[in-house]
């Protein structure tokens, strides 16, 4: 099925779900929200459909969506917790919520993710009919340098000087995060993949705070969740006031992945350095495919990563702090 096939179909479903919803749907021009290789989304006035990755695990995902149906006050729950097929393409529905405004960074609510993150990592893992599967930070992460290695090798493939200060850096990893090895942590309930795009307000336009995205939900070590602040923090990307207000909110809410007070970075390294490694691997594979030169963020990751790779891992940080 072609990616102009799975989106005309999408848009025909999301439409079809939105009118059983009300029947007064004002039917304005469904948008587009996401059409990238490994999702699809479309909204048709208050209804979201998704189209997940490729040869994803419905295994894996009912749970995942069960989980997020009990936890209304932390996670955006589904319309419904059974996923449709479509075209060998799992499609889920949702409700449309309000993403952060990318252009209002100032109005960035860390705050109120920091206190989901701790009501999420707070709450007892639900006891769906299957098991919730561990969080899939670390095979994200692993995903990531594997293709970068995919994109670098080959016969028409050029070598690029970034490539090896990222792997050495992966190499200073423990097993677990990069998922060659189970994760320490198998009690805490954990999102797997947070940033500033997995918050939206429901009810829309003003509702209240709420995460999305359950592909990666799962149980793990919670400190994942904080760590792409934590390395952006630490590579100078994300100023340290805003940094400060996202801990302190975290811990306010007893969050457990951190101390509530004193260092946090011995429960945040291994986690800050796994993302810089991640972050770092797609900019350098974008690069590579794409022919173009790093950019100066971009470049600040992969400076984290030189920076990791050359002092062994129990000495190792992302900043000098």
């Amino acid at each position: 099925m072609t990616a102009t096939a799975l989106l005309a179909e999408l848009t025909v479903r999301a439409e079809a779900t939105a009118h059983t919803r009300t029947a007064s749907c004002p039917c304005g021009e469904s948008t587009t929200l996401a059409d990238r290789p490994d999702a699809t989304v479309v909204r048709h006035a208050d209804t979201v459909a998704k189209a997940h990755a490729p040869h994803s695990d419905l295994r894996d995902l009912a749970p995942r969506l069960a989980a997020a149906a009990h936890l209304p006050g932390i996670l955006l729950p589904p319309l419904t917790a059974t996923p449709v097929d479509l075209h060998g393409r799992v499609v889920t529905f949702w409700p449309y919520g309000t993403p952060v405004d990318p252009d209002t960074p100032d109005a960035a609510p860390w705050e109120a993710a920091a206190t989901l993150l701790a009501r999420l990592h707070r709450t007892p893992v639900p006891s769906p009919a299957a098991p919730l599967p561990p969080m899939r930070g670390p095979a994200k992460a692993a995903d990531a340098v594997a293709r970068l290695a995919a994109a670098v090798t080959g016969p028409a493939a050029a070598p690029h000087p970034a490539v090896a200060p990222v792997l050495r850096a992966w190499a200073t990893l423990p097993a677990w995060a990069r998922a060659e090895a189970p994760m320490p942590d198998t009690t805490t309930l954990c999102h797997g993949d947070l940033h500033l795009g997995q918050l939206v307000r429901h009810p829309a336009p003003d509702g209240r705070w709420l995460l999305i995205d359950v592909d990666d939900l799962g149980t793990g070590i919670p400190a994942w969740d904080l760590a792409r602040p934590a390395a952006w923090y630490a590579c100078g990307l994300l100023p340290p006031d805003e940094w400060t207000r996202f801990l302190t909110a975290y811990r306010a809410g007893g969050g457990p992945a951190v101390p509530a007070d004193g260092d946090p970075w011995p429960a945040l390294d291994v986690p800050a350095r796994a993302l810089t490694v991640q972050t770092a691997a797609r900019a350098v594979t974008k690069a590579v495919t794409g022919n173009r030169p790093l950019d100066e963020i971009e470049m600040s990751v992969i400076d984290a990563c030189a920076r990791m790779g050359s002092l062994p891992p129990q000495l190792t940080s992302v900043s000098a702090k």
